[in-house]
């Protein structure tokens, strides 16, 4: 606490005025210190806000990516399935082709056989005749 000294009529004036002027500097740096501090308050509950927002834009667009994964992998899931299903149908379409195709080469190989026996004995036979007939001929001469 400030004491000031006495004169003749109270406090000596001067003094009293260099304190007023001093406490008066001082106080309007304080009040400035304390309207700086205030903005610089507002600006960082300013930059707070904006941080907390892109918080929460950034954990939505964590979430949605999570979401967005898990329905790519799913569908990937079923179409894999889908391809699996497919490939095994086509498969079961091929080999049941293979085996009418195999059944009916076998049968046209059987036929074929029948043939060639019906053949060789007809052949077989026509050569008999010929014979019989060159025998026929060498017996008159």
């Amino acid at each position: 606490m400030k004491k000031f000294k006495t004169s003749f009529m109270g406090f000596d004036k001067q003094e009293v005025k260099d304190f007023v002027h001093e406490y008066t500097v001082e106080y309007e740096n304080l009040v400035n210190k304390l309207k700086n501090q205030d903005f610089e308050i507002e600006n960082l509950k300013a930059s707070l806000a904006k941080y907390q927002n892109l918080e929460e834009t950034l954990n939505k667009t964590i979430l949605i990516a999570e979401d967005t994964s898990n329905q790519i992998k799913r569908i990937a899931r079923e179409e894999s399935k889908n391809i699996v299903d497919e490939a095994k149908k086509n498969g079961s379409r091929i080999i049941n082709d293979a085996l009418i195709r195999a059944s009916e080469i076998e049968h046209d190989a059987e036929e074929l056989k029948r043939r060639v026996i019906a053949f060789k004995r007809k052949f077989k036979q026509a050569i008999e005749n010929e014979i019989e007939v060159i025998d026929e001929i060498a017996d008159k001469y």
